[in-house]
């Protein structure tokens, strides 16, 4: 396997880990005074949405901060 097919599995990995850990951390919101009655699928795309959104910012930050602290070592060589 190549660097460049193991660095993709793990990036993907880590977007799908992040966002399940966002859509299961959204869940603990007291939302129900936001939702208007009978939007429910409404509510489910809402949490779909703002958990991928969320998940991939929260991956990409970790992912260019692990990457930027490998690089950071090349400085002191």
């Amino acid at each position: 396997m190549t660097f460049i097919g193991l660095q993709s599995l793990i990036t993907i990995i880590s977007h799908i880990t992040f966002i399940l850990i966002t859509f299961w951390a959204l869940q603990g919101l007291k939302t129900d005074s936001w939702i208007k009655k009978y939007h429910i699928q409404q509510a489910r795309v809402l949490y779909m949405l703002l958990s991928i959104a969320i998940g991939y910012t929260v991956s990409s930050f970790f992912i260019d901060f692990i990457l930027s602290s490998q690089n950071l070592v090349q400085l002191f060589n």
